[in-house]
């Protein structure tokens, strides 16, 4: 049934045809009868691709204009000119699915409050500062706090307009959930506070928000309201909302879909071999539609896999530079729309193909990735991952609303705090505090890993900085130079990804001791040049 419905859908005609209705989990409830006289028989002559998918659906007994404003003047005079307005707010959602919108907008309460900065001595990386000298990242880079914060967050951190974006009423109102602009406020384009950075950008701002899917053409080309080019103060202003339901679910049809669009690239690419395929094939059927507008990815089933993956990945979204010659990667380029699905002994590899690099290292001069959060590629090949578990299991488990119905809770737990319900499900023969005990002993492991890995990288560093000033020459520097970008995409990858190695313990050792080894390689020969060099320079006896 859903092929055939996709056979009709891939003829879309108008973006908001395929948005209209946003959902989350399908009511396990059959769908009242259809009102009368509610106006869909006359959408559906234009928007068949539309009722191909809707009519068939759990959503089927929803009129069109539950999620579309200036419905009935469209009906009277179709034209652009009275075009229907797409609800794109979560909470038209959360009239129906009050569990799932509540528990996705309830603050989390992390022991210790949230802001917590990587680059301190408590934090996940204490010798942050050191080893990214020279990027935007070391004027704020804290944990995650949670979806319903992301907007909010990003547009507020000191590395994103220089401190301009600030919290309405202060500290008081941090923990305010609700419409981007009724937290935040602009402090003006003259605003600009000490120790901050300017690395905001539009395709940043477009992976977390699904207010802009009706305005941005996919992978960010011209054509849209906003493209990879737009004034980044100007998109801010239209995005109101966090990423929401229609992010997962399909509008009309209510079935798993991802729209993130560099995501769907990255799979339509290669279907048969990337991260999610099984037996030599991706569960995804690519839709485009607009004359390529926008592409989406319907699945048969639920994958939350692909589906967190659309935010949980390594991706590039800024300008960079050319290995190849060292020239400017500017937005005009794809490459700053992009995700490698690669892991972290791949990743290097798969940048320098793509030749593209973030920046330079300060001391050292080493061409280097920023890399970003990488929890799809590092789970891919797991454990969990080989045994069929998937990233709903554990991070959104089954709970009970005060009504009493069971629910996927979408306030996505870290399992540790909720291990009942998160990893007692399966393991029965476990108990809460094995199960506690065990995840933090993988952590604790890694986290020894990632202090060592830090330490040899800054070892690297400094003694780089020796050898330099002592005049070792150029050809010995580079070989260094080659060893601290090696050690420290096996590093970083590690500290943007945000489990500690639990999704995936044997790439974590495997990956660190491989940065460690790469450092101490570059320490070696640095100091082995600077011994001969100190033995040629020995007055003789």
């Amino acid at each position: 049934m859903l092929k055939q419905r996709l056979a009709v859908a891939a003829s879309i005609v108008g973006l908001g045809a395929l948005l209209a209705i946003p959902s989350l989990a399908a009511p396990k409830a059959k769908p009242a009868a259809k009102p009368a006289n509610d106006g869909r028989e006359q959408c559906y002559m234009c928007h068949t691709e539309v009722k191909a998918l809707k009519e068939a659906s759990k959503h089927a007994a929803l009129a069109c204009s539950v999620c579309h404003d200036k419905t009935k003047e469209h009906l009277a005079n179709p034209g652009p000119d009275t075009k229907p307005v797409t609800k794109l707010d979560p909470a038209v959602c959360g009239s129906c699915h009050k569990n799932q919108y509540q528990s996705f907008f309830t603050p989390h309460y992390p022991e210790g409050g949230s802001r917590k900065e990587k680059g301190v001595p408590t934090g996940r990386s204490p010798m942050q500062d050191k080893l990214l000298a020279g990027h935007g990242f070391t004027f704020e880079h804290a944990e995650p706090r949670g979806h319903a914060f992301m907007v909010v967050d990003q547009f507020a951190v000191d590395r994103f307009q220089g401190g301009r974006y600030q919290f309405k009423g202060g500290w008081k109102n941090y923990d305010k959930v609700g419409k981007t602009w009724d937290v935040l406020e602009d402090k003006g384009a003259s605003a600009k506070l000490t120790e901050t950075a300017m690395a905001g950008n539009p395709t940043c701002i477009q992976c977390k928000t699904s207010d802009l899917i009706l305005k941005w053409k996919y992978l960010g080309e011209k054509g849209g309201k906003f493209d990879r080019t737009s004034n980044v103060n100007d998109v801010m202003k239209d995005v109101h909302n966090p990423v929401g339901c229609i992010e997962c679910h399909d509008p009309h049809g209510t079935q798993p879909r991802v729209i993130r669009d560099a995501l769907i690239a990255a799979i339509d690419k290669d279907p048969a071999k990337n991260i999610f395929a099984k037996n030599g094939k991706t569960d995804l059927k690519v839709v485009s539609f607009r004359d390529g507008f926008r592409k989406i990815g319907v699945m048969e089933k639920t994958d939350s896999r692909m589906m967190c993956a659309q935010c949980h990945v390594e991706y590039n979204c800024n300008p960079g530079t050319q290995w190849s010659d060292g020239k400017p990667v500017t937005f005009a380029s794809d490459r700053t729309n992009h995700f490698p699905l690669k892991n972290a002994k791949e990743i290097l590899a798969h940048y320098k193909q793509l030749d593209f690099f973030d920046f330079k290292h300060a001391v050292t001069g080493a061409r280097l990735i920023k890399l970003q959060h990488p929890e799809a590629e590092t789970y891919a090949g797991s454990v969990h991952d080989k045994a069929g578990v998937q990233c709903h299991q554990c991070h959104m488990p089954k709970l009970k609303g005060k009504d009493g119905k069971p629910y996927s809770t979408h306030g996505v737990v870290k399992p540790i705090n909720m291990a009942k319900e998160s990893c007692i499900s399966c393991h029965k023969d476990s108990s809460v505090e094995k199960a506690k005990w065990q995840i933090d002993t993988i952590r604790n492991y890694t986290k020894g890993k990632m202090r060592k890995a830090e330490y040899w990288l800054g070892q690297l560093i400094d003694t780089y900085l020796v050898a330099s000033r002592a005049g070792v020459a150029p050809a010995v520097l580079d070989q260094a130079r080659a060893k601290h970008e090696e050690a420290h995409v096996l590093w970083e990858y590690w500290t943007a990804e945000n489990s500690d190695g639990f999704h995936n313990p044997a790439l974590a050792r495997e990956t660190l001791t491989g940065s460690i080894a790469a450092s101490k390689a570059g320490v070696k020969i640095l100091n082995d040049a600077m011994a001969v060099a100190n033995k040629k320079e020995e007055p003789k006896k």
